[in-house]
């Protein structure tokens, strides 16, 4: 459990505090990781408690089963929280989920390890896959990418404004000599960018765009957000800590929609409940205070929300 006590996930107090956890309940935590919040929420279970844990990663797969074997309450599987919903079904759990909990984005296991190729400060393979099993690695893309393809993906999940100068300079880099490792992509960007923003290494937005990309994060978030009113029980609460902006909007829009309902002309005469809202907005959001900043420099770009499906 060494592992576990040196990484104390963002606002695990107030995740577990918005989950209102029940000790004989069900409960799914989307992003294992290396198991923060799962601990936390099997510590708060009785022997009749129940939880499921997703985690495309392979690593922390080992860990849970490193950590948790042994549990007889624990579940893990190898998957996206997008396929939450067939994982619940599978366990005969739809509708009867207490809570589902959502930490968003790369982990800091990821991060730290420089051979998984997320990270642009330190030298790795530029991977940037959470599950190295799958799929096309970040260089096997930008080999093969177009121009107009790279742009896209810069504006679209980084919010570059200079992605047509980043990506020609891409595309013509790889021209010359394959782009294999984050070093090579971070000092390309670098140079391509001609205002760089206080505070921000140059290669942020370009390393988060490609990420988000390479591992379909946004897509699998609108999957699992449209999933959560079907799998919890009336009562139970959905909470979702984001990272960036373009996943905070999409958690906040949903639970927005969600609340309010049918989207009926704002002139008919209905009332709230006819609108058939399923979901109810729970506090405001929330983010990391002063101590555990102080602790975690990680924690200043979370945001937590919380909502609870009605009956």
């Amino acid at each position: 459990m060494a592992e576990q006590s040196q990484h104390r996930p963002v606002l695990l107090d107030e995740a577990l505090a918005a989950l209102n956890i029940d000790p004989v309940g069900c409960y799914v935590d989307g992003t294992f990781g290396r198991g923060g919040h799962s601990a936390a929420i099997l510590e708060s279970l009785n022997a009749a408690g129940k939880l499921l844990a997703l985690d495309k990663d392979p690593e922390a797969i080992e860990a849970a089963n490193r950590y948790f074997a042994e549990d007889p309450r624990f579940v893990i599987r190898q998957d996206s929280f997008a396929a939450m919903k067939q994982h619940v079904a599978a366990l005969d759990w739809t509708g009867r989920v207490d809570g589902i909990l959502l930490d968003l984005g790369v982990s800091s296991p990821q991060l730290d390890d420089a051979e998984r190729g997320f990270s642009f400060q330190k030298e790795g393979p530029l991977d940037m896959r959470m599950n190295p099993q799958q799929g096309q690695s970040a260089a096997e893309w930008l080999a093969r990418a177009r121009e107009q393809d790279i742009v896209k993906v810069l504006k679209e999940y980084g919010e570059e404004r200079f992605a047509k100068r980043i990506a020609r300079a891409i595309v013509q880099a790889g021209r010359e000599k394959p782009i294999v490792t984050t070093k090579q992509l971070s000092e390309i960007v670098a140079q391509a960018n001609p205002a760089w923003e206080k505070g921000k290494d140059p290669a942020t937005r370009s390393f988060q765009a490609i990420r988000i990309y390479i591992n379909r994060e946004l897509d699998d978030l609108e999957q699992v957000l449209e999933q959560a009113t079907e799998i919890l029980k009336p009562g139970g609460r959905l909470v979702v800590i984001s990272f960036h902006s373009l996943e905070d909007r999409r958690v906040k829009r949903f639970m927005r929609d969600a609340a309010r309902g049918d989207d009926f002309p704002p002139d008919l005469p209905v009332t709230q409940a006819q609108l058939n809202p399923s979901l109810r907005l729970l506090g405001k959001a929330v983010r990391a205070g002063k101590a555990e900043l102080e602790q975690n420099p990680r924690a200043r770009s979370a945001i937590m929300r919380v909502a609870e499906r009605l009956s």
